[in-house]
C-alpha cells in the first residue's frame, strides 16, 4: 500500500495556480494525517489547495476512522466515498512514493519514481466546523501484483478525471488503464520512521 509520498519538486506551472498555498514546504516523508497538497477544478479553472490526508464527510465524528485511501474498484459505490467521486475528484501532485516489500518484520522500503512528477488520482471533500471549512482528500488505489498502488494520470486521463462532466464509463476507463512505467530504488531504512524528514529519506541501501 502506498501509505507514503513525497513532494520536494513542483514546476511554476503549479506554484502559479490559484490557492497554491504561499507556506507549502518540501515534505519527503508525507503520510496519512498529514496536509497536503491536491489540484482541482473549480469555477472551470484548474486551482490547487491543501488539505488533511484522510477523508472526512460532513458526517464523520471519528477522524480516526478517515480513510487515507480508496479503492478504484468501489469507489463509486461505497458510501464514504461516491459523492465525493462523483462531485470533486482531484489529483495529488508527487515527485515518488514509498513501497515496502519483503517478508513481515525484514521489509525493505523502495522508492518508486518517474522522470517527471507522478499525479495520483484523489477525491476531497468538505468539513465544516466551528464556523470554519476544513478540506481533505484520499488517494485512489488499484491493485499492482501482490501490492496496491496509487491510480497514477497520464496528461489525457488527468483531463478526464477533472473535468466534471466527465461520465461515469470515461472515469471507469481511466481507472482501468494502462499504468505509466516506474523506476524503483532500494533505500535504506531511514523512511521507515514516519517522523523522520529530509532528503535522506531517499538514502540508497
Amino acid at each position: 500500500m502506498s501509505g507514503r509520498y513525497a513532494l520536494f519538486r513542483w514546476p511554476q506551472a503549479i506554484s502559479g495556480l490559484p490557492g497554491f498555498p504561499a507556506n507549502l514546504a518540501q515534505r519527503w516523508n508525507l503520510s496519512p494525517g498529514a496536509q497536503v497538497l491536491f489540484l482541482h477544478q473549480a469555477d472551470g479553472e484548474l486551482q490547487a489547495a491543501a488539505g488533511r490526508w484522510g477523508l472526512t464527510p460532513a458526517w464523520l465524528d471519528d477522524f480516526a476512522k478517515a480513510p487515507a485511501h480508496a479503492r478504484a474498484e468501489t469507489l463509486a459505490e461505497q458510501p464514504m466515498f461516491r459523492e465525493a467521486f462523483r462531485l470533486r475528484r482531484c489529483v495529488l501532485p508527487a515527485n515518488g512514493f514509498y513501497e515496502w516489500r519483503g517478508q513481515a518484520n525484514r521489509k525493505r522500503p523502495y522508492w518508486m519514481s518517474s522522470e517527471g512528477l507522478l499525479y495520483c488520482a484523489g477525491v476531497w471533500e468538505l468539513y465544516p466546523t466551528a464556523g470554519q471549512t476544513y478540506l481533505s482528500v484520499a488517494m485512489v488505489t488499484r491493485e499492482a501484483s501482490y501490492l496496491r498502488r496509487p491510480l497514477l494520470l497520464d496528461q489525457a486521463a488527468t483531463r478526464i478525471w477533472l473535468d466534471p462532466q466527465a461520465t461515469p464509463e470515461q472515469l471507469q476507463v481511466v481507472m482501468q488503464g494502462a499504468q505509466p512505467p516506474l523506476r524503483e530504488r532500494a533505500l535504506a531504512n531511514l523512511v521507515n520512521d514516519p517522523a523522520f524528514e529530509g532528503p535522506d529519506c531517499l538514502t540508497p541501501a
